[in-house]
């Protein structure tokens, strides 16, 4: 936004922030999360903590000061955001997902050689994973927390590592935490487990008293049946993705008893056939099973398609996912799931696969506009990135990170509640 722009707005953004900042201790702070507010939605390419302060006019200590070292608690910003933006949006799901935070040095909090989307490679970088509201018309991150690799926990041994090896890793480790300001009681936990503390942070008792709605997430979540298993253990229904290699049972098989032999224990009963691929399922079920569905609209009309609608061809298969972890009724029988498929006319094979814990008289199309919502947070991160500086912090604090994430992201919640006000200028 211009400074014209901005200025046109300023009341309502200091209307916003009294509301999302009220328990910030002093006068003060709440005036430097306006400042902060300001320079990043300020036209600029880099949202770096200098830059902004040159184009709001004003010496970059302040902000400096008001993201490192000031006592502000970020948790409380969020969970307030989180309640204004939940009555405004009314979001249908929770979208748990990453995203990189390319690097060059090697100071920065939880920086490290890993995969990340943004680069579509291993590079340098930080994880952030984040639960999102969302609807198709709009998201918000509520809830973030930075991907700690073991590489920055002292207490994880590596595993070729001697021990003598290891005492001299874990010291420097310890120093690379004491810089960065990485709280003793931050240790590595794997993304979904990062995930379900956040759901759990939300959602949970004691919490920030927000209702429980169906998560979605990628693969790289769905996969995980630990992750789905404290899902339905917090009462969280779920519709994510999975690879077509996932094996389960189809959901009428049965358990059978086996006779038992002269020796050892009572034989557990059994499922008398192996479990199969979904992909080898849906196959099974044959093409003419399938269902056209449009689960929505989108921007880009042609002449062969003037409405722009996303459609597509479903099928909803009852199955009992197969791994050992995932515990037995007294019959032996899985629990029950819907696996959903996408098979389009064109393509030669299924081509997208997500399970879900949805009631089973669930209409399709319901489900399929569920597991597709997930396209609005990949647009909403561009707007958190290019225009309002998500991944340009340069700071060197694991505190730092986390207060400029949540006032990117409360910078995203005011163009939102923007929009959405037609009495309002709003940004492009």
């Amino acid at each position: 936004m211009t400074p014209d722009q901005i200025a046109r707005v300023l009341p309502r953004l200091e209307e916003f922030a009294a509301e999302v900042f009220a328990d910030l201790a002093r006068v003060d702070q709440k005036g430097k999360a306006t400042l902060y507010l300001r320079g990043l939605m300020t036209d600029g390419k880099r949202k770096s903590m200098q830059p902004m302060a040159e184009r709001l006019g004003i010496d970059h200590q302040r902000l400096q000061q008001f993201i490192t070292s000031s006592s502000w608690d970020y948790a409380r910003v969020r969970r307030a955001l989180a309640l204004r933006m939940f009555d405004e949006i009314k979001p249908v799901a929770y979208a748990v997902d990453d995203v990189g935070f390319p690097k060059d040095g090697s100071m920065s909090p939880a920086v490290a050689p890993q995969y990340s989307g943004a680069l579509g490679k291993v590079g340098n970088c930080q994880i952030g994973v984040s639960v999102q509201l969302v609807t198709d018309h709009t998201s918000m991150a509520a809830n973030w927390r930075l991907f700690l690799p073991e590489s920055w926990d002292d207490h994880v041994k590596p595993r070729s590592a001697t021990e003598q090896e290891a005492q001299d890793l874990a010291a420097g480790t310890r120093l690379r935490r004491e810089r960065t300001g990485i709280p003793d009681a931050v240790r590595h936990r794997t993304k979904p487990q990062l995930a379900l503390d956040q759901l759990e942070q939300m959602t949970g008792p004691g919490g920030w008293d927000l209702p429980r709605l169906p998560v979605v997430a990628d693969c790289a979540y769905g996969e995980n049946t630990a992750f789905r298993l404290a899902l339905t253990e917090r009462g969280l229904s779920y519709a994510l993705a999975v690879s077509a290699d996932l094996s389960v049972q189809p959901g009428d098989a049965e358990p059978v008893d086996t006779c038992p032999g002269t020796r050892g224990p009572w034989p557990k009963p059994h499922y008398p056939d192996k479990p199969m691929s979904v992909k080898a399922l849906a196959i099974q079920a044959g093409r003419e099973a399938f269902t056209e569905v449009t689960w929505r609209t989108g921007s880009h009309p042609t002449p062969a398609n003037r409405t722009a609608a996303m459609t597509g061809r479903f099928l909803a298969l009852p199955v009992r996912p197969v791994n050992k972890a995932i515990p037995r009724g007294p019959d032996g029988a899985l629990p029950a799931e819907v696996l959903l498929v996408q098979w389009d006319q064109d393509a030669e094979e299924p081509t997208d696969y997500w399970l879900t814990t949805l009631p089973p008289d669930t209409d399709l199309a319901d489900l399929v506009h569920l597991a597709k919502i997930r396209w609005r947070i990949e647009h909403d991160y561009r707007e958190l990135k290019d225009g309002l500086g998500l991944d340009h912090f340069e700071g060197r604090s694991y505190t730092g990170w986390h207060r400029h994430v949540t006032l990117a992201t409360a910078d995203q919640a005011f163009c939102t509640l923007l929009r959405r006000d037609p009495k309002v200028p709003a940004p492009a």
